[in-house]
């Protein structure tokens, strides 16, 4: 059955009829007040902090808050439809799910959750290269519903090539190159705690289910290791190393040594900030998947991405995690659509708190948006049934959203339905 705006507004007020109240509140700031109180302080810094003084992430909500939509009336809004077109596949609205890595830490059963949400709405889900755990697992639970890869190159082409034929073979309908964490951005608040998730072997799921990254820890290590003090908390760290990593028996595992070999390797190889744009051809060379670029912000590399061949553009700043005080994404984006003239999607993220904040980014040149932060809340909150949730906020948000705002369907929304935008 199609979902239906007006029927899930109807669900919340006849619950709340019976003294039924959520726990996934639809104001975005509640929802992530709320998810705080579920999680581990550094489980929340991780998911909901940024870099330096997050003046990134203040500025994607800024920026979206300052355009304002404009509504039109007497235009017979009765019959709304929120679907697109995307690499000549019918979705049934504009969302993505964005790839959000070590989603263990907020629930347990983390990317298994987010997938059968996104499956139970046919809304694609962005495999994280930092997931918790394997493609394989996340497409067996979703079945024919739309799902891509993200992939973190890294300095083993060997096993860049690995995870593309890997999504290949999870039928993943495209592969998402994340560009802008080539480096790890500076995040005081995952600093503060001395906190990084992939030290304990979480959110390395991808490498530890890959035949190529298991060949590559018989490999030798630099000599140059940092002495680890030895104390209570870092035996805990240790016992959770070895009890992320795949396999029986813990002390068959232990003695092997290849949960921390996993984490030294994966620390050394998870990103290359050698890249340059020469190395597209490799990536084109491994796949005949669409391929988009995460992280454009500038249009002069919206346009060298399309001359090398990609298949898309995907606008983001990474909420804000990777550059304290880039520019905004929503910023960017409507030069960067200019650039771009159609030849292929422009997809974006960061910001994105609900369905009027989708709203003006398709207005603003969009092809689709992709939720981040708001699903994570979510998993935080209820596990499958808070994703499940958010998303249907979300979709019952931007469909009122357009109907009201005098649209019919997405391709009526454009820049004459917003204020404060130059045109």
């Amino acid at each position: 059955m199609p979902f239906s705006a007006l029927d899930r507004q109807k669900e919340i007020y006849l619950r709340g009829l019976s003294g039924i109240r959520s726990g996934i509140s639809t104001d975005a700031v509640k929802l992530e007040e709320n998810a705080k109180a579920h999680v581990s302080p550094r489980a929340f810094a991780y998911i909901a902090g940024a870099a330096g003084m997050e003046s990134t992430m203040r500025a994607n909500r800024d920026e979206l808050e300052r355009i304002r939509v404009v509504p039109r009336m007497l235009r017979n809004v009765e019959e709304r439809n929120t679907s697109i077109e995307l690499f000549g596949k019918k979705l049934s609205s504009p969302f993505l799910l964005a790839p959000i890595g070590v989603l263990e830490l907020v629930h347990p059963e983390a990317d298994i959750a987010v997938a059968r949400a996104a499956a139970e709405f046919e809304v694609p889900f962005i495999f994280s290269n930092q997931a918790s755990y394997s493609m394989e697992a996340c497409a067996a639970v979703m079945g024919d519903a739309p799902h891509w890869f993200q992939l973190y190159w890294s300095k083993s082409n060997d096993l860049v090539t690995s995870f593309i034929q890997r999504a290949q073979r999870c039928k993943c309908s495209a592969i998402v190159v994340t560009l802008d964490t080539t480096l790890l951005g500076w995040r005081p608040r995952d600093l503060d705690l001395g906190y990084l998730p992939f030290l304990e072997g979480k959110g390395i799921a991808q490498y530890t289910s890959d035949p190529v990254f298991e060949k590559m820890l018989e490999e030798p290590e630099p000599s140059e290791q940092s002495a680890q003090k030895v104390n209570l908390q870092s035996i805990q760290a240790l016992i959770t190393m070895v009890n992320k990593y795949p396999g029986s028996g813990f002390i068959n595992k232990l003695r092997s040594g290849n949960p921390v070999k996993a984490v030294r390797k994966f620390v050394n190889t998870y990103s290359n900030s050698r890249t340059t744009w020469d190395d597209l051809k490799f990536l084109r060379a491994q796949t005949k998947l669409p391929i988009l670029l995460k992280g454009i912000l500038h249009p002069d590399d919206a346009t060298k991405a399309v001359d090398a061949g990609m298949d898309g553009i995907y606008v983001s700043n990474h909420g804000g995690r990777q550059v304290d005080g880039s520019v905004s994404s929503i910023a960017a984006l409507p030069e960067i659509v200019r650039v771009v003239n159609g030849k292929v999607p422009v997809l974006f993220d960061s910001g994105i708190r609900g369905g009027a904040d989708a709203f003006k980014a398709l207005a603003l040149g969009a092809t689709a948006v992709c939720i981040g932060r708001p699903y994570a809340f979510g998993l935080a909150i209820a596990g499958q049934q808070g994703v499940s949730e958010v998303l249907m906020n979300f979709l019952a948000d931007l469909e009122l959203t357009m109907g009201l705002a005098g649209c019919r369907k997405i391709s009526e929304i454009d820049v004459s339905m917003l204020g404060g935008v130059s045109r």
